[in-house]
């Protein structure tokens, strides 16, 4: 489409983790129960003509499309809880190693409710990630979070270490790295490594890799 390049990236979500079931059509409906939409994309395989799991949908304004990410940001569409964030953003929130263990969870608490409580301390690179029973589907009392700082993870664990989600006390620490030597995240090398990260992204990337996504033709 060839208004596409003149997309108004800031007024754009991701919409990730789509079930295969879902149309142009019903990104476009869901969307407009936070405001007029502009555009909806889903790119799609070439040879099956089916989207991928993902789309892009503009809003009029900035501010309609922070509404959707505040309202459709994890709810289920086809039993699977689907991510909406800022498309520009997206693309250039590194996982730094700033990833939480929170622990002695409630059996009630899903991802949705362990993102609504730790957006407020920065931005969350992934979707929350709550270990479960591969069987019953049953939260096995805990989970993972990652931040795109440093910053805002240590202001998540002095604040909510020891606090209360439904009536049990949680415990929220830096987690144990996958390489399996023990070592947590949150050193010295790696807040080092993502200082200088941060200090080398050149700021034109984030709307270069929307386009490359996208497959704009100019």
């Amino acid at each position: 489409m060839a208004q596409n390049q003149e997309r108004n990236q800031e007024a754009t979500v991701y919409v990730g983790n789509l079930d295969e079931k879902v149309t142009d059509t019903l990104l476009w409906e869901l969307m407009l129960q936070a405001g007029p939409v502009v555009n909806v994309h889903l790119p799609k395989d070439r040879v099956t003509q089916q989207h991928q799991g993902y789309g892009f949908c503009e809003f009029m304004t900035e501010e309609d499309a922070d509404y959707a990410i505040k309202i459709m940001n994890m709810i289920k569409l086809y039993g699977k809880q689907i991510r909406v964030n800022k498309a520009t953003s997206d693309k250039k929130n590194l996982d730094v190693g700033a990833s939480l263990f929170i622990g002695n969870l409630d059996p009630d608490i899903d991802e949705k409710f362990l993102y609504d409580t730790f957006s407020a301390f920065g931005v969350i690179v992934q979707t929350p990630k709550i270990a479960r029973d591969t069987e019953t589907g049953n939260s096995k009392g805990y989970g993972f979070i990652s931040f795109d700082n440093f910053e805002s993870s240590d202001a998540a664990i002095e604040a909510m270490n020891g606090q209360y989600l439904m009536n049990k006390a949680i415990t929220v620490s830096y987690a144990f790295k996958k390489d399996g030597k023990g070592e947590r995240h949150g050193t010295a090398a790696e807040r080092l490594l993502a200082a200088q990260a941060k200090k080398n992204i050149p700021t034109i990337m984030p709307n270069k890799l929307v386009n490359i996504i996208l497959n704009i033709k100019y």
